[in-house]
C-alpha cells in the first residue's frame, strides 16, 4: 500500500479549514487511490488518531520518513509559528530531504502576511518570504488555491512545477437537483466559516441588512461553525428576526442547515481592493457554492474565472449600491453557482491534481 505523510499546522478535525482540506484530500485517496495517510504536527505530544488517521508528532517523522512513500506539506505560515516565521519547520523539512527523497509537494495555503508599519507582519514580511520561497525550493512541486498565488509563487521561485486549484467544500459536497435548489425559501440566509470569518460577516451583515431587496430579505438567519463566545452573541442578540446560532457545529449537521439556505454573508476581504478571486482560499466560500447558496459580499468584487468560465456575480450589498439576485432570479443564478463548482473546484478535480503531482495511479 503507497503511504503518505501529510504535515499540517495542527490536528485535523473540529472544523478548522486546513484540517478539512486535509482530511478530503485523506479520505479520497485511500477511497480511490488505496494510499494510507499519517498526520504529522507540532500540535500533537504523542501518537494519536483523528477521524481513522495516525497523527505523529513532527519532531518525530524525520527519523521514521522512510515508512513514507510521499510527502505532502500544508504551508500555513502563521499555522506553524504565531509570527509567521516557522524556522523549526524548515529544518525539519531539510533533514526529512537529506534522509529520504520522497517527493515533496507543497501546498501553499498562504505565502506571507502583509500590514501597516505598527504590526510585526510589515517588519517580518522579508523573513516571510524567505522562508516561502525556501520551502518552494525544498518542494518537488506546489499547488496553490488563486490564480494570484500562483503568479506571486512563480515570482519567488520561477522554477517549480505548480498547479492552481480552489479550496473545496469544508462541509461536503451534496448532490442536489435543479427542483431542490429551485425550491428554497428566498429569505433564508447563513453566515458561517471560523470564528474571526463569522464575526467580521455579522458585523457587515448587520450594516448592510436595511439594503437587502425586500423579495429576498432576510427573515431567518443560520449561524455555523467557528467557536461559542459573548462577542458573537451580542451581535445576534440585536440581529432583529429570527436566527439560530450553531457553534462548533457538525459538518453533516451543518451540511443538511445550508442545504435550505438561499444566501450567504461573506465579509471574506481585510481589504476590499484585493482580488475576488483571492476568496477561492475559503473553504466557507466553497461550501456555500457546494450547496447551491448564493455568495454575497460587502463591497463589489472582480470577476472569478476558471477556464474561462466565469463565476456568477460577484454579487454584493454595500452603502452605496447593490446587485443581487431578486427572489425571481435567485433559483436560476443558485443552480449556476453549484453548477459552477461542480465543474472547477470539487475535491474530485483536486485529488485528481495532487495524485498527479505525487505520481499515484488508481488501483487495477
Amino acid at each position: 500500500m503507497t503511504t503518505l505523510l501529510q504535515i499540517v499546522p495542527r490536528i485535523p478535525g473540529g472544523l478548522d479549514g486546513v484540517g478539512d482540506y486535509a482530511l478530503t484530500i485523506a479520505r479520497r485517496l485511500q477511497q480511490e487511490f488505496g494510499c494510507a495517510t499519517t498526520f504529522a504536527t507540532f500540535r500533537a505530544s504523542s501518537p494519536a488518531k483523528t477521524d481513522g488517521f495516525d497523527v505523529l508528532p513532527l519532531e518525530n517523522v524525520a527519523r521514521e520518513s522512510d515508512k513514507f512513500d510521499h510527502v505532502l506539506l500544508h504551508y500555513v505560515n502563521y499555522g506553524f509559528q504565531k509570527r509567521g516565521v516557522p524556522f523549526r519547520l524548515l529544518s525539519i523539512l531539510r533533514s526529512l530531504r537529506d534522509r529520504h527523497r520522497a517527493r515533496l509537494l507543497t501546498i501553499f495555503h498562504e505565502l506571507y502576511a502583509s500590514g501597516p508599519p505598527w504590526t510585526s507582519a510589515f517588519w517580518l514580511r522579508p523573513l516571510q518570504v524567505d522562508l516561502a520561497k525556501q520551502v518552494a525550493r525544498l518542494s518537488d512541486a506546489g499547488v496553490v488555491s488563486s490564480d494570484n498565488s500562483r503568479r506571486e509563487l512563480r515570482r519567488i521561485c520561477p522554477h517549480l512545477e505548480i498547479a492552481w486549484h480552489p479550496i473545496p467544500s469544508g462541509f461536503g459536497e451534496p448532490s442536489l437537483s435543479v427542483e431542490q435548489i429551485r425550491q428554497r425559501d428566498p429569505h433564508r440566509w447563513t453566515v458561517f466559516g471560523g470564528t474571526g470569518l463569522i464575526q467580521r460577516s455579522l458585523r457587515a451583515f448587520r450594516k448592510m441588512m436595511s439594503r437587502i431587496p425586500s423579495s429576498i430579505a432576510p427573515q431567518s438567519l443560520f449561524v455555523l461553525g467557528g467557536e461559542d463566545n459573548p462577542t458573537t452573541r451580542s451581535l445576534l442578540g440585536e440581529i432583529g428576526f429570527e436566527f439560530e446560532y450553531r457553534p462548533s457545529i457538525a459538518a453533516r449537521d451543518a451540511s443538511e442547515i445550508l442545504k435550505t439556505c438561499s444566501f450567504a454573508f461573506f465579509d471574506y476581504f481585510h481589504r476590499p481592493d484585493v482580488e475576488t478571486s483571492v476568496i477561492l482560499k475559503s473553504s466557507a466560500f466553497a461550501s456555500a457554492c457546494a450547496h447551491g447558496i448564493i455568495p454575497v459580499l460587502p463591497h463589489p468584487g472582480s470577476s472569478i474565472i476558471i477556464d474561462g468560465n466565469r463565476f456568477p456575480g460577484p454579487f454584493f450589498v454595500a452603502k452605496d449600491g447593490a446587485e443581487i439576485p431578486n427572489a425571481e432570479a435567485r433559483a436560476e443564478i443558485a443552480n449556476q453557482v453549484y453548477a459552477w463548482y461542480q465543474r472547477h473546484v470539487s475535491s474530485q478535480h483536486l485529488i485528481q491534481t495532487i495524485a498527479h503531482m505525487i505520481g499515484l495511479s488508481a488501483p487495477q
